[in-house]
């Protein structure tokens, strides 16, 4: 049946009924405001968000797997809708096994864009899985958890970068290195 618009009212996107799934992945070493940020957004558009804590062997990280998703639960538990795990091997893997539909991404600039594109471009041509970018909020565009760890290990003060619980975290970890 044609509807006024000249739309076929069969052709028309329905509400699923299905569980919209969306995974937001990364290394979290560690979780900043501006992660905390894009999960917090992303939980207002999906039904279930994922924190993935991505493993990778060839990364030297400040805290082990279990840490980083320790201190994402505590962080993210104010969103019900999220809930945080960690992977290793192909993100794309991972969404198949736990039917998950999107990635989220989080773009501070365009250097991030151009990476993240080809990425994307490989996970949809692998699976099928469609890229979200959302653009950082502009208080968090320069901020990168490795950034963080560098101008906290030489005492400048990276409080407002972080959670509370996290900022002491780091504050412990780095006085047990010195």
């Amino acid at each position: 049946m044609r509807t006024t618009t000249g739309v076929d009212a069969s052709d028309r996107v329905l509400p699923s009924e299905t569980m919209t799934r969306a995974v937001c992945p990364g290394s979290y070493d560690p979780a900043t405001n501006g992660h905390l940020d894009i999960i917090g957004r992303a939980a207002k558009l999906f039904d279930e968000v994922v924190v993935a804590v991505l493993i990778n062997k060839n990364k030297k990280t400040l805290f082990s797997v279990e840490e980083r998703t320790e201190m994402l639960r505590e962080v993210t538990a104010q969103w019900p809708n999220v809930r945080v795990d960690s992977w290793h091997g192909l993100l794309v893997d991972y969404c198949r096994e736990n039917d998950i539909q999107a990635i989220v991404k989080g773009l501070r600039a365009v250097s991030d864009y151009d990476y993240e594109l080809q990425m994307a471009q490989m996970n949809h041509q692998l699976t099928g899985v469609e890229t979200l970018f959302m653009p950082t909020n502009p208080i968090y565009s320069f901020l990168a958890s490795s950034l963080v760890k560098d101008v906290a290990t030489y005492g400048g003060d990276v409080s407002t970068l972080l959670p509370p619980s996290i900022m002491a975290r780091l504050t412990q970890r780095l006085a047990e290195r010195r």
